[in-house]
């Protein structure tokens, strides 16, 4: 089949953990609310419609989020209840095909090429998904249709929220001309600035730059992107996916250099880390620590074992010998965490992002934890 005739929709729920919480509380409905942990160094974990003009978003300091919007409402996170929204938002998936793949709770892709009722048109098979999700979770979502997950995904983000965009192929090419570098998928804001400086403003920019010259600058990416360029994107909608890697982390109030919160912060990572791989059964030889210091510099350390780490007395022993490859003397550590990884300390590198799980915990109440 050519890649040209699948019919792949990107499926990304609108502010989900913000419109969860306003569904189940009336009182919160039409107020600028953001879900996080109400402390020092807590992050906005997703901030409601009514927040974002004021210009917070997911991933900003909870501090600041308050400070551009004084009547911003805090609201914990209740994430079990999340996922059982997911999992009744993935039961709808289901019924028109058996290929999603789930990228977070609140989105995934769905290759519809050959669904179950027989639909010619994908649009139709997300506009029917969009009004089941209204209709039995209360919940907008917003949809991305074309014939590739890269133009899918680029899809729902046009018209959100509660939108529906279709990239057809024959439109496709002068779409992704005029997209600005910023929207693509996989472009953040570090990649964006390399690229302005090389002159690459949009899609056409970018199409214009040789393969060769995207490889030099940007690595493995550069492909990504010279493929992107041109609205190629053959990678199929992955149903098994296999995780990886297990990990946690966690942001201090108060930075840590004096070794004894430092050895005992690790002892407790050690422990919520052991807690997890029991949790979830999973099993991997390499063990990464991660440091984020005070001026939000970063290192990773890793090591691999020829044989599966699960226990204390396995774990503990190799987070220390890592910990001291690491002089937080002069240097306070903002952020400590661990990872055991199926794969090898290069591969973990391009996944990182992915599979860590922040635990904003205060640190005074992190070290009493039992």
């Amino acid at each position: 089949m050519c890649f040209m005739e699948r019919k792949i929709i990107h499926i990304d729920m609108d502010a989900f953990f913000a419109s969860v919480e306003q569904r189940d509380n009336p009182e919160l409905r039409g107020k600028p609310i953001a879900i996080g942990a109400d402390v020092e160094r807590g992050v906005v974990a997703t901030a409601s419609y009514e927040a974002r003009p004021f210009g917070v978003h997911s991933a900003m300091s909870m501090r600041v989020a308050k400070r551009q919007c004084p009547q911003l409402i805090v609201v914990p996170g209740r994430y079990e209840v999340y996922k059982e929204v997911s999992r009744q938002m993935h039961v709808i998936f289901h019924e028109y095909t058996d290929l999603v793949e789930p990228i977070s709770l609140d989105e995934a892709f769905l290759d519809v090429t050959h669904n179950k009722l027989g639909i010619e048109l994908a649009v139709d098979i997300a506009r029917e998904i969009k009004t089941k999700i209204k209709e039995r979770l209360h919940l907008t979502a917003s949809a991305g249709v074309s014939y590739n997950k890269f133009l899918a995904k680029i899809a729902s983000d046009q018209r959100k929220p509660d939108g529906l965009c279709t990239i057809h192929p024959s439109r496709a090419q002068d779409f992704i001309d005029n997209l600005r570098i910023e929207k693509f998928w996989l472009v953040g804001p570090k990649t964006a600035q390399v690229m302005h400086k090389m002159g690459i403003f949009t899609g056409a920019d970018l199409r214009s730059v040789s393969l060769k010259h995207l490889t030099d600058v940007f690595g493995k990416m550069g492909p990504v992107f010279y493929n992107f360029a041109r609205g190629i994107d053959n990678r199929p909608v992955v149903v098994d996916y296999e995780r990886k890697s297990m990990g946690c982390e966690h942001t201090f109030v108060h930075d840590i250099n004096k070794d004894v919160d430092v050895t005992l912060a690790l002892d407790k990572t050690v422990q919520e880390l052991i807690r997890r791989l029991e949790k979830y059964d999973f099993e991997g030889r390499t063990l990464t620590l991660k440091v984020k210091f005070h001026d939000f510099k970063q290192i990773t350390r890793s090591i691999t074992q020829d044989r599966f780490l699960r226990t204390r007395d396995e774990i503990l022993p190799l987070a220390r010998q890592l910990l001291s490859q690491v002089d937080y003397s002069e240097h306070p550590i903002r952020l400590l965490g661990l990872s055991v990884s199926k794969s090898s300390a290069k591969d973990l590198v391009d996944q990182y992002k992915e599979q860590w799980i922040e635990l904003e915990l205060p640190f005074k109440e992190f070290m009493w934890i039992n």
